[in-house]
């Protein structure tokens, strides 16, 4: 093996273990918690990356989930996995959120300025998140399914409002 190849094999060897530290602190938060016996713990935990790629080319990647490394399984509430997906084509914008365990009538999701809003509490299932819009979207076009877990919003986006101006006359 040459000496710039082994060089490369130690930094991919550095960053993997980088990235697995916050897995293995969960290993070990999720095997602690087994040993206290008066503790009441709701579950499940989970917590995870996604990475997409984004309309530059650019890779996007998002943490999820209700639990942080490091950080004690407090929450009762859960992140869902949620994508948001620009269709230039037919000008929508649409919202994929994994939320099993709801029903569509325990399901609120609320607008607020650039950002959506999305709850849902069914018996012990418990979800909320909120997700940023960077596109302008017409609120009033707004169409919401669910099914078999899947919560999906379309909005429609709106045009760029452009100045019309005004034609001045000389005196």
């Amino acid at each position: 093996m040459r000496n710039y190849d082994m060089i490369e094999s130690d930094e991919f060897d550095n960053l993997f273990q980088r990235m697995l530290r916050p897995f293995k602190e969960l290993d070990n938060m999720w095997n602690n918690m087994g040993d206290s016996t008066n503790v009441q713990t709701f579950g499940p935990y989970y917590y995870g990356y996604s990475v997409t790629v984004g309309p530059d080319g650019k890779p996007v990647v998002k943490e999820y989930g209700n639990v942080r490394p490091g950080l004690p399984a407090t929450a009762e509430t859960r992140e869902p996995l949620a994508d948001v997906i620009v269709d230039e084509k037919e000008k929508a914008l649409k919202i994929v959120a994994e939320m099993p365990g709801v029903e569509k009538k325990d399901i609120k999701i609320e607008v607020v300025g650039h950002t959506i809003l999305i709850d849902a509490e069914h018996e012990e299932r418990k979800y909320h998140t909120k997700i940023p819009i960077k596109h302008k979207v017409d609120e009033n076009s707004v169409k919401a399914t669910y099914a078999n877990g899947i919560l999906e919003v379309k909005f429609q986006l709106k045009e760029e409002e452009r100045p019309k101006g005004k034609t001045v006359e000389v005196e």
